[in-house]
């Protein structure tokens, strides 16, 4: 069978895990074999079953090769070997795509992020969370490069998304299954997953996690990201307040804009008629560039309806989620029957 057409969920092993640890890998050779032998010693004393979901993002330095060797004597472990280099979101997207497990823990594979963190992290969890993320309260990184702009960046997407936590940019969390399949990820928002989260209406917690000296390869991350991270940031501020209804914030803008030049070529259409010249006033040309584009806003806003209902109504797709349902007449605390939704 041709692999372009093999399901992407295909099990791994004959018992289904419940835990799935998902990490995007790119020139990560070096880190590779003490990464799974540390994964392993954590997990397998949990004593539930789990996977290893390992994505090679195009690498260049062997990666795909080490990580098709470990495969062979590591049956939890499973390889998905993207055709080039994505990115770390899409990289992320099809590890969570593969993934089986009902907890999904994401980390780093550059062994800063530290194993021993991760049935901690998985039991916060599993004490009413849909979404917990480590905080390095601790980072072992430089502080003028990687420290402060972080520092900063967290304080501003808190401010902007209202979803307030200490360290947006540490990889290591940990998702309810039905979190992450009602999330969709595109371009690079991985790093506003906990934002995407609450717009989902997901219960969001924090802990410290340790944070260790990368001691294989370097760093992917240059200056540049600073202005990826405004725009996505920009991206998220959106789709948290304008997602199903885009006419409020294109049309209030049109109809403004329209008014105002409405305002202005009545006024000019008096000065008009008093005797007075107005072809030589830049107000005249203000008005009518507002005209302009007032129209434009706002048929931009109709548009972006029409596409907000084709794409919830193609898809199936609800606009609310449900937690649970609660239904009178059964003898269960409280008086109601609970239903996981």
């Amino acid at each position: 069978m041709d692999s372009r057409h093999l399901p992407l969920h295909q099990p791994t092993t004959t018992v289904q895990p419940s835990v799935s640890v998902v990490i995007p890998l790119y020139n990560e050779a070096d880190s590779l074999g003490p990464l799974v032998e540390k994964l392993l010693g954590v997990l397998r004393p949990m004593k539930e079953p789990f996977e290893l979901v390992l994505i090679d993002d195009g690498s260049t330095d062997g990666t795909a090769e080490r990580l098709q060797q470990l495969t062979r004597g590591t049956p939890e472990l499973v390889a998905v070997l993207l055709r080039r280099n994505y990115g770390q979101t899409p990289a992320m997207a099809a590890g969570f795509d593969v993934s089986q497990g009902s907890v999904v823990v994401t980390m780093d594979g550059d062994l800063q992020n530290d194993p021993d963190d991760i049935p901690r992290i998985i039991n916060r969890l599993r004490e009413g969370y849909d979404l917990v993320s480590g905080w390095r309260h601790q980072r072992q990184d430089k502080i003028l490069s990687r420290k402060l702009p972080s520092q900063l960046a967290n304080r501003l997407i808190g401010n902007v998304t209202g979803v307030r936590l200490h360290d947006y940019g540490c990889s290591l969390k940990a998702y309810r299954r039905e979190l992450v399949e009602d999330m969709n990820l595109y371009g690079e928002l991985h790093r506003f997953l906990p934002a995407l989260a609450s717009i989902e209406g997901a219960r969001i917690d924090e802990i410290k996690v340790n944070h260790r000296v990368r001691q294989f390869g370097h760093s992917k991350y240059g200056i540049d990201r600073t202005f990826r991270v405004l725009m996505d940031l920009l991206t998220i501020w959106f789709l948290q307040r304008f997602l199903t209804q885009p006419m409020h914030v294109f049309g209030f803008a049109g109809l403004l804009a329209i008014s105002t030049s409405f305002l202005m070529s009545f006024y000019l259409l008096v000065v008009k008629i008093t005797g007075e010249d107005i072809g030589s006033r830049p107000l005249l040309l203000l008005s009518v560039v507002l005209g302009l584009a007032g129209v434009q806003l706002f048929c931009l806003g109709l548009l972006g309806e029409l596409l907000m209902r084709t794409y919830h109504e193609s898809q199936n797709r609800s606009i609310y989620r449900v937690r649970q349902v609660v239904r009178g007449g059964s003898p269960v605390a409280g008086g109601g029957a609970v239903e996981d939704a």
